[in-house]
């Protein structure tokens, strides 16, 4: 499960003993659904408490879903997650308009992005081939199909979690690295 030369923003202590890696697309509703109902509790119980951390890989569906990840990507490292959580927390107010980028472009703009740098992200043709070889090393490597896909210490969850589901495999996962 290498990153790609895009490599990775980690949520979480390096040495948890489980690593949770998600695919997911920025315009998939599932993924939206997984980051509104599980997530919290997934961060509070496991990601802030050590016992897991937390690597979430781009795979667009759509370029919708590129300008949205290119937008988390260009972001400071530091707000990544905040972007990429206020991305699936106002989902339908950008990626189900007559007008996504000007949605895009005015939550951009609440993140500190001006004109320019919103308009150099989104035409930064390096970072979007990124994105493009992370998505094309998910589905040929990893046999990543559909969104979400969720791997735990390498085994592999589709659809979106619960967060009992999502529990049982860290339990599951921290008990096969400990032995």
């Amino acid at each position: 499960m290498k990153p790609t030369a895009l490599g990775d923003r980690v949520l979480g202590k390096a040495d948890a003993p489980v690593t949770i890696v998600e695919y997911a697309s920025m315009t998939c509703p599932h993924c939206a659904a997984f980051h509104a109902e599980t997530w919290p509790a997934l961060k509070t119980q496991y990601i802030d408490t050590g016992k897991a951390r937390f690597i979430f890989r781009e795979f667009p569906l759509d370029p919708l879903a590129a300008a949205a990840s290119m937008l988390a990507r260009c972001a400071p490292e530091d707000k990544y997650y905040d972007m990429i959580d206020l991305f699936f927390d106002h989902q339908r107010e950008w990626a189900y308009t007559d007008k996504p980028l000007d949605a895009l472009q005015n939550m951009a703009k609440q993140a500190g992005f001006t004109q320019m740098s919103f308009e150099a992200c989104l035409t930064n043709q390096k970072l979007l081939d990124g994105i493009n070889a992370e998505k094309d090393q998910a589905l040929s490597k990893f046999g990543v199909n559909s969104t979400p896909t969720f791997f735990v210490n390498g085994q592999k969850l589709v659809g979106e979690q619960t967060i009992e589901s999502m529990g049982k495999a860290i339990t599951d996962a921290a008990a096969k690295a400990s032995k």
